[in-house]
Protein backbone atom coordinates (compact mmCIF):
# COMPACT_ATOMS: atom_id res chain seq x y z
CA UNK A 1 0.00 0.00 0.00
CA UNK A 2 1.19 3.89 0.83
CA UNK A 3 4.28 4.44 3.01
CA UNK A 4 3.54 7.61 5.12
CA UNK A 5 5.46 11.04 4.21
CA UNK A 6 7.36 13.03 6.71
CA UNK A 7 4.98 13.07 9.96
CA UNK A 8 2.00 12.84 7.63
CA UNK A 9 0.99 16.75 8.05
CA UNK A 10 3.57 18.56 6.61
CA UNK A 11 5.61 18.94 3.23
CA UNK A 12 9.19 20.66 3.92
CA UNK A 13 10.09 22.90 1.30
CA UNK A 14 10.94 21.61 -2.60
CA UNK A 15 9.50 17.79 -1.59
CA UNK A 16 6.56 16.19 -2.90
CA UNK A 17 4.27 13.39 -2.18
CA UNK A 18 5.32 10.89 -4.11
CA UNK A 19 2.23 8.00 -5.85
CA UNK A 20 2.98 5.17 -3.30
CA UNK A 21 3.00 7.72 -0.14
CA UNK A 22 0.33 9.60 1.47
CA UNK A 23 -0.23 11.98 4.17
CA UNK A 24 -2.05 11.06 7.23
CA UNK A 25 -5.83 9.88 6.10
CA UNK A 26 -7.51 13.40 7.38
CA UNK A 27 -5.32 15.80 4.66
CA UNK A 28 -5.66 12.83 2.49
CA UNK A 29 -9.44 12.68 2.62
CA UNK A 30 -9.43 16.47 2.53
CA UNK A 31 -7.51 16.51 -1.20
CA UNK A 32 -9.62 13.67 -2.15
CA UNK A 33 -12.67 15.76 -2.07
CA UNK A 34 -10.63 18.82 -3.78
CA UNK A 35 -10.26 15.81 -6.74
CA UNK A 36 -13.83 15.12 -6.65
CA UNK A 37 -14.47 19.29 -6.73
CA UNK A 38 -12.04 19.54 -9.73
CA UNK A 39 -13.08 16.53 -12.10
CA UNK A 40 -17.10 17.61 -11.00
CA UNK A 41 -17.45 20.36 -13.33
CA UNK A 42 -16.39 18.55 -16.63
CA UNK A 43 -17.98 14.88 -15.36
CA UNK A 44 -21.40 16.29 -14.63
CA UNK A 45 -21.65 18.54 -17.91
CA UNK A 46 -20.56 15.78 -20.23
CA UNK A 47 -23.99 13.42 -19.65
CA UNK A 48 -26.20 16.87 -19.13
CA UNK A 49 -25.10 17.47 -22.80
CA UNK A 50 -25.35 14.00 -24.05
CA UNK A 51 -28.76 13.50 -21.98
CA UNK A 52 -26.82 10.58 -20.34
CA UNK A 53 -27.81 10.09 -16.33
CA UNK A 54 -25.23 12.22 -14.51
CA UNK A 55 -25.48 9.49 -11.58
CA UNK A 56 -24.72 7.04 -13.99
CA UNK A 57 -21.96 8.67 -15.17
CA UNK A 58 -20.66 9.32 -11.93
CA UNK A 59 -20.76 5.95 -10.73
CA UNK A 60 -18.71 4.86 -13.68
CA UNK A 61 -16.10 7.38 -13.29
CA UNK A 62 -15.64 6.22 -9.86
CA UNK A 63 -15.16 2.80 -11.03
CA UNK A 64 -13.00 3.44 -14.00
CA UNK A 65 -10.66 4.98 -11.65
CA UNK A 66 -10.17 2.54 -9.46
CA UNK A 67 -9.66 0.27 -12.10
CA UNK A 68 -7.20 2.70 -13.55
CA UNK A 69 -5.39 2.76 -10.36
CA UNK A 70 -5.37 -1.34 -9.93
CA UNK A 71 -3.98 -1.59 -13.35
CA UNK A 72 -1.61 0.56 -12.93
CA UNK A 73 -0.58 -0.93 -9.69
CA UNK A 74 -0.94 3.00 -7.84
CA UNK A 75 2.00 4.24 -9.68
CA UNK A 76 0.46 6.89 -12.09
CA UNK A 77 -1.90 9.07 -9.86
CA UNK A 78 -5.22 10.40 -12.53
CA UNK A 79 -8.80 10.51 -12.39
CA UNK A 80 -10.72 9.30 -15.08
CA UNK A 81 -13.50 11.29 -15.85
CA UNK A 82 -16.24 12.44 -19.02
CA UNK A 83 -14.51 13.30 -22.25
CA UNK A 84 -15.65 15.84 -24.70
CA UNK A 85 -14.29 13.94 -27.34
CA UNK A 86 -17.28 12.33 -27.14
CA UNK A 87 -19.62 14.37 -27.75
CA UNK A 88 -19.98 15.06 -31.48
CA UNK A 89 -20.27 11.38 -31.69
CA UNK A 90 -22.84 10.73 -29.67
CA UNK A 91 -24.81 13.15 -30.79
CA UNK A 92 -24.59 11.96 -34.41
CA UNK A 93 -24.83 8.18 -33.56
CA UNK A 94 -28.20 9.27 -30.97
CA UNK A 95 -29.75 10.96 -34.01
CA UNK A 96 -29.55 8.01 -35.79
CA UNK A 97 -29.92 4.78 -33.48
CA UNK A 98 -31.00 6.42 -29.68
CA UNK A 99 -29.03 6.32 -26.81
CA UNK A 100 -28.32 2.63 -26.78
CA UNK A 101 -26.63 3.01 -30.42
CA UNK A 102 -24.92 5.89 -28.73
CA UNK A 103 -23.36 3.70 -25.80
CA UNK A 104 -22.94 1.14 -28.31
CA UNK A 105 -19.95 3.40 -29.96
CA UNK A 106 -18.54 4.01 -27.03
CA UNK A 107 -17.88 0.46 -26.32
CA UNK A 108 -16.26 -0.11 -29.75
CA UNK A 109 -14.06 3.31 -29.09
CA UNK A 110 -13.62 1.70 -25.28
CA UNK A 111 -12.45 -1.67 -26.99
CA UNK A 112 -10.38 0.30 -29.93
CA UNK A 113 -8.28 2.11 -27.04
CA UNK A 114 -7.80 -0.90 -25.33
CA UNK A 115 -6.22 -2.78 -28.19
CA UNK A 116 -4.32 0.11 -28.92
CA UNK A 117 -2.73 -0.36 -25.30
CA UNK A 118 -2.43 -3.61 -25.72
CA UNK A 119 -0.02 -3.15 -28.96
CA UNK A 120 2.03 0.27 -26.68
CA UNK A 121 2.43 -2.67 -24.12
CA UNK A 122 4.33 -5.09 -26.63
CA UNK A 123 6.22 -2.92 -28.78
CA UNK A 124 6.21 0.19 -27.09
CA UNK A 125 4.33 3.92 -28.33
CA UNK A 126 7.17 5.11 -30.91
CA UNK A 127 4.58 4.33 -33.89
CA UNK A 128 2.05 6.56 -32.51
CA UNK A 129 4.24 9.65 -32.67
CA UNK A 130 4.51 8.65 -35.92
CA UNK A 131 1.31 8.02 -37.07
CA UNK A 132 0.36 11.24 -35.29
CA UNK A 133 3.01 14.06 -35.19
CA UNK A 134 2.06 17.11 -33.46
CA UNK A 135 0.39 18.88 -36.35
CA UNK A 136 -1.95 15.71 -36.88
CA UNK A 137 -2.91 15.23 -33.23
CA UNK A 138 -3.32 19.45 -32.84
CA UNK A 139 -5.83 19.19 -36.45
CA UNK A 140 -7.90 16.59 -34.61
CA UNK A 141 -8.28 17.97 -30.83
CA UNK A 142 -9.17 21.62 -33.25
CA UNK A 143 -11.56 20.15 -35.68
CA UNK A 144 -13.44 18.44 -32.69
CA UNK A 145 -14.02 21.41 -30.79
CA UNK A 146 -14.95 23.44 -33.61
CA UNK A 147 -17.38 20.75 -34.99
CA UNK A 148 -19.50 21.59 -31.51
CA UNK A 149 -19.88 25.01 -31.62
CA UNK A 150 -23.45 24.59 -33.83
CA UNK A 151 -24.83 22.46 -30.56
CA UNK A 152 -23.51 25.21 -28.29
CA UNK A 153 -25.58 27.95 -30.19
CA UNK A 154 -28.38 25.43 -30.10
CA UNK A 155 -28.36 25.33 -26.10
CA UNK A 156 -28.26 29.36 -26.32
CA UNK A 157 -30.88 30.60 -27.94
CA UNK A 158 -33.24 28.71 -25.76
CA UNK A 159 -32.04 31.18 -23.21
CA UNK A 160 -29.63 34.06 -24.39
CA UNK A 161 -29.86 35.77 -21.13
CA UNK A 162 -29.06 33.33 -18.84
CA UNK A 163 -26.54 31.59 -21.40
CA UNK A 164 -24.59 34.97 -21.39
CA UNK A 165 -24.91 35.71 -17.29
CA UNK A 166 -22.88 31.82 -17.57
CA UNK A 167 -20.59 32.54 -20.18
CA UNK A 168 -19.66 36.20 -18.48
CA UNK A 169 -19.68 34.61 -14.84
CA UNK A 170 -16.77 31.90 -16.11
CA UNK A 171 -14.61 34.40 -17.23
CA UNK A 172 -14.55 36.44 -14.39
CA UNK A 173 -13.54 33.63 -12.16
CA UNK A 174 -11.23 32.91 -14.49
CA UNK A 175 -9.18 36.09 -14.40
CA UNK A 176 -10.32 37.09 -10.60
CA UNK A 177 -9.38 33.75 -9.09
CA UNK A 178 -6.08 32.07 -8.70
CA UNK A 179 -5.37 28.49 -7.39
CA UNK A 180 -7.90 25.80 -7.19
CA UNK A 181 -10.54 28.46 -7.70
CA UNK A 182 -9.13 29.55 -10.71
CA UNK A 183 -9.18 26.03 -12.26
CA UNK A 184 -12.55 25.82 -11.21
CA UNK A 185 -13.88 28.67 -13.10
CA UNK A 186 -16.40 26.29 -15.37
CA UNK A 187 -17.89 25.11 -12.02
CA UNK A 188 -18.01 28.19 -10.21
CA UNK A 189 -19.56 29.64 -13.64
CA UNK A 190 -22.21 27.45 -13.64
CA UNK A 191 -23.66 28.11 -10.77
CA UNK A 192 -23.55 31.29 -11.00
CA UNK A 193 -25.31 30.87 -14.18
CA UNK A 194 -28.05 28.20 -12.62
CA UNK A 195 -28.76 30.92 -9.66
CA UNK A 196 -29.53 33.36 -12.61
CA UNK A 197 -31.55 30.96 -14.47
CA UNK A 198 -33.80 30.51 -10.74
CA UNK A 199 -34.45 34.11 -10.73
CA UNK A 200 -35.65 33.99 -13.87
CA UNK A 201 -37.92 30.66 -13.17
CA UNK A 202 -36.20 28.70 -15.83
CA UNK A 203 -35.64 26.21 -13.86
CA UNK A 204 -38.08 23.07 -12.86
CA UNK A 205 -37.33 21.18 -9.21
CA UNK A 206 -40.31 18.89 -9.11
CA UNK A 207 -37.96 15.73 -10.26
CA UNK A 208 -35.48 17.11 -7.55
CA UNK A 209 -38.84 16.79 -4.62
CA UNK A 210 -40.04 13.14 -6.53
CA UNK A 211 -36.51 11.37 -6.19
CA UNK A 212 -35.46 9.27 -3.29
CA UNK A 213 -32.85 10.18 -1.47
CA UNK A 214 -30.58 6.67 -1.60
CA UNK A 215 -31.24 4.04 -5.08
CA UNK A 216 -29.37 2.23 -7.93
CA UNK A 217 -28.47 4.68 -10.59
CA UNK A 218 -30.21 3.85 -13.88
CA UNK A 219 -28.55 1.45 -16.06
CA UNK A 220 -28.95 1.05 -20.04
CA UNK A 221 -27.75 -1.60 -22.09
CA UNK A 222 -25.74 -1.18 -25.62
CA UNK A 223 -26.90 -1.54 -29.10
CA UNK A 224 -24.48 -2.12 -31.52
CA UNK A 225 -24.32 -0.54 -35.13
CA UNK A 226 -21.61 -1.09 -38.03
CA UNK A 227 -22.40 2.75 -38.95
CA UNK A 228 -21.84 4.29 -35.88
CA UNK A 229 -17.66 3.00 -36.19
CA UNK A 230 -16.87 6.17 -38.32
CA UNK A 231 -17.99 8.36 -35.98
CA UNK A 232 -16.15 6.94 -32.99
CA UNK A 233 -12.85 6.19 -34.17
CA UNK A 234 -11.28 9.84 -34.04
CA UNK A 235 -12.00 9.52 -30.79
CA UNK A 236 -9.52 6.34 -30.02
CA UNK A 237 -6.97 8.57 -31.36
CA UNK A 238 -7.93 11.77 -29.68
CA UNK A 239 -7.53 9.65 -26.40
CA UNK A 240 -4.57 8.07 -26.96
CA UNK A 241 -2.34 11.69 -27.25
CA UNK A 242 -4.70 12.65 -24.51
CA UNK A 243 -3.16 10.02 -22.46
CA UNK A 244 0.09 9.86 -23.50
CA UNK A 245 0.78 13.60 -23.02
CA UNK A 246 -1.15 13.25 -19.09
CA UNK A 247 1.09 10.83 -18.19
CA UNK A 248 4.07 12.33 -19.65
CA UNK A 249 3.22 15.64 -17.53
CA UNK A 250 2.90 13.52 -14.18
CA UNK A 251 6.06 11.88 -14.74
CA UNK A 252 7.56 15.54 -14.96
CA UNK A 253 6.06 16.82 -12.30
CA UNK A 254 6.38 14.29 -9.61
CA UNK A 255 10.40 15.08 -10.17
CA UNK A 256 11.33 12.99 -12.66
CA UNK A 257 11.61 12.82 -16.44
CA UNK A 258 8.84 13.18 -18.72
CA UNK A 259 9.67 9.23 -19.72
CA UNK A 260 10.08 8.06 -16.00
CA UNK A 261 6.45 6.26 -16.78
CA UNK A 262 6.96 5.67 -20.25
CA UNK A 263 6.98 1.41 -19.36
CA UNK A 264 3.73 1.91 -17.67
CA UNK A 265 1.94 3.78 -20.75
CA UNK A 266 0.40 0.77 -22.53
CA UNK A 267 -0.86 -0.13 -19.09
CA UNK A 268 -2.77 3.25 -18.65
CA UNK A 269 -4.21 2.97 -22.01
CA UNK A 270 -5.54 -0.53 -21.49
CA UNK A 271 -7.28 0.42 -18.30
CA UNK A 272 -8.74 3.91 -19.90
CA UNK A 273 -9.99 1.51 -22.81
CA UNK A 274 -11.46 -0.96 -20.35
CA UNK A 275 -13.10 1.89 -18.44
CA UNK A 276 -14.92 3.28 -21.87
CA UNK A 277 -16.04 0.12 -22.40
CA UNK A 278 -16.99 -0.60 -18.79
CA UNK A 279 -19.07 2.66 -18.63
CA UNK A 280 -20.28 2.31 -22.41
CA UNK A 281 -21.73 -0.85 -21.54
CA UNK A 282 -23.56 0.19 -18.35
CA UNK A 283 -25.20 3.65 -19.77
CA UNK A 284 -22.18 5.65 -18.72
CA UNK A 285 -19.59 8.40 -20.69
CA UNK A 286 -16.62 7.24 -22.17
CA UNK A 287 -13.80 8.45 -19.76
CA UNK A 288 -10.26 10.08 -20.29
CA UNK A 289 -7.38 11.05 -18.12
CA UNK A 290 -8.21 14.43 -16.66
CA UNK A 291 -6.09 17.30 -16.98
CA UNK A 292 -8.24 19.56 -13.65
CA UNK A 293 -6.84 16.69 -11.27
CA UNK A 294 -3.21 17.32 -12.35
CA UNK A 295 -3.75 21.10 -11.67
CA UNK A 296 -4.62 20.03 -8.37
CA UNK A 297 -1.52 17.81 -7.83
CA UNK A 298 0.42 20.47 -9.21
CA UNK A 299 -1.41 22.97 -6.57
CA UNK A 300 -0.94 20.62 -3.95
CA UNK A 301 2.32 19.20 -4.34
CA UNK A 302 0.27 15.84 -3.26
CA UNK A 303 0.82 12.98 -6.17
CA UNK A 304 -0.35 10.08 -3.98
CA UNK A 305 -2.98 7.48 -5.13
CA UNK A 306 -4.63 7.02 -1.86
CA UNK A 307 -6.37 10.72 -2.46
CA UNK A 308 -7.33 9.25 -5.94
CA UNK A 309 -9.09 6.08 -4.34
CA UNK A 310 -10.88 8.83 -1.95
CA UNK A 311 -12.12 11.06 -4.98
CA UNK A 312 -13.13 7.58 -6.76
CA UNK A 313 -14.76 6.32 -3.94
CA UNK A 314 -16.80 9.36 -3.17
CA UNK A 315 -18.02 9.68 -6.94
CA UNK A 316 -19.93 5.98 -6.34
CA UNK A 317 -20.85 7.07 -3.04
CA UNK A 318 -22.70 10.18 -4.32
CA UNK A 319 -23.81 8.04 -7.93
CA UNK A 320 -26.49 6.32 -5.20
CA UNK A 321 -27.78 9.55 -4.56
CA UNK A 322 -31.03 9.94 -6.82
CA UNK A 323 -31.74 13.04 -5.62
CA UNK A 324 -28.28 14.41 -6.07
CA UNK A 325 -29.13 13.03 -9.72
CA UNK A 326 -31.97 14.44 -9.94
CA UNK A 327 -30.55 18.10 -8.61
CA UNK A 328 -27.89 18.02 -12.07
CA UNK A 329 -30.08 17.22 -14.33
CA UNK A 330 -32.30 20.54 -13.37
CA UNK A 331 -29.66 22.50 -14.99
CA UNK A 332 -31.61 24.32 -17.66
CA UNK A 333 -30.37 24.80 -21.28
CA UNK A 334 -29.02 28.67 -21.65
CA UNK A 335 -26.53 27.74 -18.59
CA UNK A 336 -25.81 24.47 -20.55
CA UNK A 337 -25.01 26.90 -23.46
CA UNK A 338 -22.73 29.60 -21.64
CA UNK A 339 -20.40 26.49 -20.47
CA UNK A 340 -20.73 24.81 -23.98
CA UNK A 341 -18.95 28.28 -25.58
CA UNK A 342 -16.68 28.40 -23.74
CA UNK A 343 -15.81 24.30 -23.77
CA UNK A 344 -16.04 23.94 -27.28
CA UNK A 345 -13.97 26.85 -27.76
CA UNK A 346 -11.10 25.70 -25.61
CA UNK A 347 -11.27 22.65 -27.30
CA UNK A 348 -10.65 24.10 -30.30
CA UNK A 349 -7.82 26.24 -28.94
CA UNK A 350 -6.21 23.23 -27.45
CA UNK A 351 -5.14 21.94 -30.23
CA UNK A 352 -3.41 25.05 -31.73
CA UNK A 353 -1.85 24.70 -28.27
CA UNK A 354 -0.37 21.65 -29.21
CA UNK A 355 0.81 23.20 -32.49
CA UNK A 356 2.44 25.90 -30.60
CA UNK A 357 4.00 23.77 -27.53
CA UNK A 358 5.92 21.60 -30.69
CA UNK A 359 6.53 24.61 -32.64
CA UNK A 360 4.87 23.29 -35.72
CA UNK A 361 6.31 25.14 -39.04
CA UNK A 362 3.42 25.85 -40.80
CA UNK A 363 6.03 27.78 -43.11
CA UNK A 364 6.02 24.17 -44.59
CA UNK A 365 3.47 23.17 -47.31
CA UNK A 366 2.69 19.66 -45.80
CA UNK A 367 1.98 21.04 -42.19
CA UNK A 368 -0.44 23.95 -43.77
CA UNK A 369 -2.04 21.94 -45.98
CA UNK A 370 -2.91 18.70 -43.58
CA UNK A 371 -4.13 21.21 -41.19
CA UNK A 372 -6.09 23.69 -43.50
CA UNK A 373 -7.93 20.48 -45.44
CA UNK A 374 -8.81 18.50 -42.64
CA UNK A 375 -10.34 21.75 -40.29
CA UNK A 376 -12.75 23.03 -43.15
CA UNK A 377 -13.76 19.30 -43.63
CA UNK A 378 -14.52 18.60 -40.02
CA UNK A 379 -15.91 22.32 -39.40
CA UNK A 380 -18.23 22.11 -42.59
CA UNK A 381 -19.38 18.70 -41.44
CA UNK A 382 -18.51 16.99 -44.76
CA UNK A 383 -20.26 13.91 -44.82
CA UNK A 384 -19.98 10.43 -46.53
CA UNK A 385 -22.13 6.74 -46.81
CA UNK A 386 -20.54 3.64 -47.84
CA UNK A 387 -22.63 0.94 -47.12
CA UNK A 388 -24.09 0.76 -43.61
CA UNK A 389 -21.21 3.08 -42.65
CA UNK A 390 -21.51 6.81 -42.31
CA UNK A 391 -18.63 9.25 -41.61
CA UNK A 392 -19.08 12.75 -40.67
CA UNK A 393 -16.68 15.82 -40.18
CA UNK A 394 -14.47 14.69 -37.73
CA UNK A 395 -13.97 11.01 -39.07
CA UNK A 396 -13.55 12.80 -42.40
CA UNK A 397 -11.17 15.42 -41.00
CA UNK A 398 -9.47 13.03 -38.77
CA UNK A 399 -8.89 10.30 -42.07
CA UNK A 400 -8.21 14.03 -43.97
CA UNK A 401 -5.61 15.02 -41.54
CA UNK A 402 -3.95 11.81 -41.55
CA UNK A 403 -4.28 11.15 -45.72
CA UNK A 404 -2.79 14.39 -46.00
CA UNK A 405 -0.23 14.43 -43.93
CA UNK A 406 1.34 10.94 -44.89
CA UNK A 407 0.54 10.73 -48.62
CA UNK A 408 2.32 14.27 -49.13
CA UNK A 409 5.31 13.34 -47.17
CA UNK A 410 5.58 9.65 -49.70
CA UNK A 411 5.78 12.12 -52.54
CA UNK A 412 7.91 14.07 -51.18
CA UNK A 413 10.13 11.55 -50.40
CA UNK A 414 10.00 11.03 -54.43
CA UNK A 415 10.43 14.61 -55.52
CA UNK A 416 12.17 16.45 -52.42
CA UNK A 417 10.37 19.52 -53.81
CA UNK A 418 9.64 20.18 -50.28
CA UNK A 419 12.45 20.33 -47.59
CA UNK A 420 11.42 18.98 -44.53
CA UNK A 421 14.92 18.70 -42.38
CA UNK A 422 15.95 20.73 -39.78
CA UNK A 423 17.45 22.96 -42.36
CA UNK A 424 14.69 23.89 -42.34
CA UNK A 425 13.05 24.12 -39.55
CA UNK A 426 16.44 26.91 -38.85
CA UNK A 427 15.23 28.60 -42.04
CA UNK A 428 11.53 29.05 -40.67
CA UNK A 429 13.19 30.28 -37.28
CA UNK A 430 15.54 32.49 -38.82
CA UNK A 431 12.33 34.06 -40.58
CA UNK A 432 10.70 34.17 -37.47
CA UNK A 433 13.70 35.93 -35.58
CA UNK A 434 13.79 38.83 -38.67
CA UNK A 435 10.30 39.89 -38.66
CA UNK A 436 10.96 39.94 -34.94
CA UNK A 437 13.29 42.31 -34.99
CA UNK A 438 11.16 44.18 -37.81
CA UNK A 439 8.17 44.31 -35.33
CA UNK A 440 9.71 45.42 -32.39
CA UNK A 441 12.28 47.36 -33.71
CA UNK A 442 10.58 49.27 -36.57
CA UNK A 443 13.32 51.22 -38.86
CA UNK A 444 13.75 54.49 -37.22
CA UNK A 445 12.78 53.50 -33.62
CA UNK A 446 15.50 51.65 -32.58
CA UNK A 447 16.18 51.23 -28.81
Amino acid sequence: MWTVHGDGHRIAPGEVVGPQERLAWLPTVGIGMQHVVAMFGATFLVPLITGFPPSTTLLFSGLGTMLFLLLTAGQVPSYLGSSFAFLAPIAAAQSQHGPAGALGGVVMAGVGLAAVGLVVQLVGHGWVARLMPPVVTGTIVALIGLNLAPAAWGNVEQAPVTALATLVAILLCTVLFRGLLGRLSILLGVLLGYAVALLRGEVDTSAVAEARWLGLPPLMAPEFHLGVVGLFLPVVLVLVAENIGHVKSVAQMTGDSADALDHLLGRTLLSDGLATTLAGAGGGSGTTTYAENIGVMAATRVYSTAAYWVAALTAVALAFLPKFGALIQTVPAGVLGGAATVLYGMIGVLGVRIWVEHRVDFGNPINLATAAVALVVGIANYTWSAGALTFEGIALGTAAALLVHHGMHAVNRLTRAVETGPSAGAEAAARAGRLDDRTTHPKGHHS
